[in-house]
């Protein structure tokens, strides 16, 4: 946590954030919070948690300079955060790990998760076959054709796939189907929840986990550069690598934070996930943020070519560092992510998460106009296998949109 500020004790970054939930959630709210207050800083959980980091994940993960991709598009120097090398592709294992040795400390034997990408379920999955815990994932109907691939996996790892046909059949409904199963089951439930989003204290758990980013970077960057970066680059859909890749640096007046959100088809469009660029404040899934709504405060329908980023709202801790001007955030559309995750891939050899590619997309822009001694560090959140299968079918998809769009709009 950042020196600047605190997360109050019910929860709230500034105005946003909280606890709101049906009341049988509370209880089990609160002792999810008690448990990792008591075990986050305890000697023993911190060793195993560092062993499981270091000889099951593999961390730390690299930091690689893009020594072609900076030469190509000259300015500023690019390096790479390897989140996309960890075990399972991606940063949300550092959560996943963490949150499971809670539940078992808490004698809890179900784990229940929602994913877009399917990363996270993938990586809840996982951890869950190596505890010997029951696993069960809720996934849009959208998210389990488009990532098709992860939906082997999670089975393949002894998970049930529950595909959820409700509503939007994306992330959000996958998120509301959790909620009602850990309603239901709470007793004997604990839910592994993948973004840093929803009510205390899931958010503040996350960033716990995932500042494991940052801190390594801290020494990464001391290593091959003798200093700070100028700009750390991060995509943000509810937010969990942005918060964790930021997390030491919050508050550094010589390094700029950038969130880039999913612009989709274009932010004048409202095809977007893109509520700090374009939205008010809002209550979803039991916490306040940014959020897409409509005319009577409901959730809103969003988009993004990023089923990890198909999100209506955005983490707590990212609307209050807007607010504060702790970070800056802008938005990509699907057709500039389209165009990194093709140009790191020629580049460098390394196919990015169509997530990740936000982020690269937005580094692209800025890296021209900057001093060759200004250094970008974007962090690639996730490896882009899931995606190859599909995302001709996305593009596609993508383009026949904004054609209908602009054609119904006269452009």
């Amino acid at each position: 946590m950042s020196k600047q500020y605190e997360v109050s004790k019910d929860g709230f970054y500034g105005e946003y954030g909280g606890v709101f939930v049906p009341p049988p959630l509370i209880p089990v709210l609160e002792r999810v919070a008690e448990a990792f207050n008591q075990y986050k800083d305890n000697p023993d959980f911190i060793e195993e948690y560092n062993y499981y980091m270091k000889d099951y994940v593999g961390k730390p993960s690299p930091l690689f300079f893009a020594k072609n991709m900076t030469e190509d598009l000259g300015g500023a120097k690019i390096y790479l955060k390897r989140e996309d090398l960890n075990h399972t592709g991606a940063h949300k294992i550092n959560n996943t790990i963490g949150q499971i040795l809670l539940a078992k400390r808490m004698g809890v034997k179900r784990i229940i998760a929602e994913t877009g990408a399917g990363q996270h379920g993938v990586a809840t999955a996982t951890v869950a076959a190596q505890f010997g815990m029951e696993c069960v994932i809720y996934m849009g109907e959208l998210d389990t054709i488009k990532q098709n691939l992860n939906v082997f996996r999670m089975e393949l790892l002894g998970a049930k796939v529950v595909c959820v046909k409700d509503g939007d059949r994306d992330l959000k409904a996958a998120v509301d189907a959790a909620l009602m199963d850990l309603v239901a089951n709470h007793d004997t439930t604990f839910y592994l929840l993948g973004s840093a989003v929803g009510p205390y204290p899931y958010p503040t758990m996350v960033h716990h986990f995932q500042s494991i980013i940052s801190k390594e970077l801290k020494v990464q960057m001391a290593e091959k550069e003798g200093r700070d970066p100028d700009y750390m680059i991060a995509c943000v859909g509810g937010g969990s690598n942005a918060i964790g890749f930021f997390s030491e640096y919050i508050g550094n007046d010589d390094v700029q934070l950038i969130g880039v959100e999913p612009a989709g088809l274009g932010i004048e469009t409202g095809e977007h996930a893109a509520p700090i660029t374009d939205a008010d404040p809002g209550v979803i899934h039991g916490f306040k943020c940014y959020l897409m709504q409509t005319a009577d405060g409901q959730p809103d329908h969003c988009y993004s070519i990023a089923s990890g980023l198909d999100y209506p709202g955005v983490g707590p801790e990212h609307s209050f560092l807007n607010d504060e001007g702790l970070a800056d955030y802008v938005a990509v559309t699907d057709f500039d992510a389209l165009d990194a995750f093709r140009y790191l891939s020629k580049a460098e050899g390394i196919i990015p998460a169509i997530e990740s590619a936000h982020a690269l997309a937005y580094a692209m822009k800025l890296a021209p106009g900057q001093d060759k001694e200004k250094i970008i560090v974007v962090n690639l959140s996730g490896r882009g296998d899931k995606d190859v299968g599909t995302i001709l079918d996305s593009e596609k998809l993508a383009y026949e949109l904004k054609a209908k769009y602009d054609e119904e709009h006269g452009e």
